[in-house]
């Protein structure tokens, strides 16, 4: 099913092996597509700012939830270890929709949706990507930082009285955000379940899953699959990170020797919330270097 979200954003509901994801493409008609993957426990409405500011420049760009988030479906059997989310399924889903763009797109990933990028653009030869942005994540990162981001996914198990709750309990997890979250802002982010109480988009069972449980047993396998890794890309970090640092992102730059690496001063692990005009700037940027035809329409962006 194919809905008209705006003149230049369309919604449709993406098959992959087992169930549908919620996919949002603006300005179908642009080139080059860039596919937009989030971080563990985001939304594609992580990206609506920049995705908007390019399609408006030109570019095709596709948003989605990740399976267990958002719009997207939830496994039935989440819950259980032996059919529950695995990072498999998600770099399949990730496989499934690059293979479906018009031409290879240019993936931005953040968090979660980055290592999905950088196992499926070194395993994968030819890459299905024309390029990788990176957004403040490195194959191995900092055990403290992800342990803060799972402690308040797993804070609020109860869920929330009201949106206002929410937005103090978010206000208070990122200080350096000026302003709260509405409650419009909140609406794709939580679901009233039976007793009224609103809870978190995503599926409880994937904190269960081996993402969570298991992640550090990855980290080679994505050290491996970096080394492989032969289309241009493109770090962007924040520098008030706890998830990525100097050593993580030094180790990164010796792993893949050509890629780029750009510090945002004042961004967190949010680089895009935190940063967006930057943000912004610095990927319009990578993608007029690209030496593609393709990336001539996006030449256009304007500079914020």
């Amino acid at each position: 099913m194919v809905n008209l979200v705006d003149n230049l954003a369309v919604l449709e509901r993406f098959p992959v092996a087992d169930l549908l994801l919620a996919v949002e493409t603006h300005h179908p008609a642009g080139r080059p597509t860039l596919l937009f993957a989030h971080g563990f426990g985001q939304t594609r409405g992580a990206w609506n700012d920049v995705a908007a500011a390019l399609a408006a420049a030109g570019c095709r760009c596709v948003t989605f939830d990740s399976r267990g988030h958002g719009e997207s479906d939830r496994l039935v059997d989440g819950a259980d270890p032996r059919r529950g989310y695995h990072m498999n399924q998600f770099a399949d889903d990730l496989l499934r929709l690059a293979a479906a763009q018009p031409q290879p797109p240019i993936l931005v990933g953040a968090s979660m949706g980055g290592l999905l990028g950088i196992v499926t653009a070194g395993e994968m030869h030819p890459s299905p990507f024309r390029a990788l942005v990176l957004v403040d994540i490195t194959p191995r990162w900092e055990t403290a930082g992800v342990e803060r981001i799972l402690a308040f996914m797993q804070a609020h198990p109860d869920g929330f009285a009201d949106y206002a709750e929410a937005a103090e309990q978010i206000a208070a997890y990122l200080p350096q955000r000026r302003e709260r979250k509405s409650e419009e802002q909140l609406r794709p982010l939580l679901r009233e379940g039976a007793d009224g109480r609103l809870r978190w988009h995503w599926d409880p069972a994937l904190l269960a899953g081996d993402l969570v449980q298991e992640s550090e047993r990855y980290q080679p396998r994505l050290q491996a699959a970096a080394v492989k890794i032969d289309v241009p890309v493109l770090l962007l970090s924040g520098a008030r990170s706890d998830v990525v640092s100097r050593s993580t992102v030094d180790e990164f730059l010796q792993l893949v020797p050509h890629a780029r690496h750009v510090e945002l001063p004042h961004a967190t692990h949010m680089v895009a919330g935190d940063a967006n005009d930057a943000f912004t700037r610095e990927v319009v940027r990578f993608v007029q270097s690209l030496d593609q035809p393709e990336a001539r329409p996006c030449a256009g962006a304007a500079q914020p």
